[in-house]
């Protein structure tokens, strides 16, 4: 596929709507732009429960959209 087709720009226009606003709240409210811990495991514990919360709080909106 054309990134310059109409499907393309679509495309495009959705991930920056969909995949750039979800790192950007990452960083700005829940705190990844810098890390309080120091070893690689913990970064990567605490990037992980941060992704989950975000997808729960997504999963809550979603559901209350629906009903």
């Amino acid at each position: 596929m054309n990134r310059l087709s109409n499907e393309g720009k679509w495309i495009y226009r959705m991930r920056k709507e969909k995949v750039e606003r979800n790192f950007a709240v990452l960083k700005e409210l829940h705190g990844l732009c810098y890390c309080r811990l120091r070893e690689k495991k913990q970064v990567k514990e605490q990037t992980l429960m941060t992704a989950a919360c975000q997808n729960m709080k997504s999963i809550v909106l979603h559901l209350a959209r629906m009903s």
